[in-house]
């Protein structure tokens, strides 16, 4: 087994960016569809619209996510992909979290 002490450690080094609770429920959504818009992730995630629209904004300029605007017919629609960074980061933040996890292993 790894260090305990090194592992515990390594919980001060995730990512802020994935760490935030909306974020990192965005983050998880979009890690197993292939793409989703606006509305599908505001009904699954329960956050409102400005909520979202402020952590998308982050997660694309930290390069985790692509945001593209298109329209549907009139209407304007908000398509989201996970990038090949935000999918390293996301499993980064669970093998950390995981990992530490395992050494305390509350019962």
């Amino acid at each position: 087994m790894s260090d305990p002490d090194a592992t515990l450690r390594a919980l001060l080094d995730v990512d802020r960016v994935v760490h935030e609770p909306a974020r990192l429920v965005l983050l998880a959504h979009l890690a197993v569809v292939d793409a989703a818009d606006f509305l599908y992730l505001r009904r699954a995630t329960g956050l409102t619209a400005g909520n979202i629209s402020s952590h998308i904004t982050r997660l694309e300029q930290a390069g985790l996510i692509v945001v593209k605007k298109e329209f549907q017919g009139r209407r304007p629609r908000t398509v989201l992909r996970i990038t090949a960074a935000g999918r390293r980061a996301l499993r980064r933040y669970v093998a950390i979290v995981s990992a530490a996890l395992d050494v305390i292993a509350l019962e």
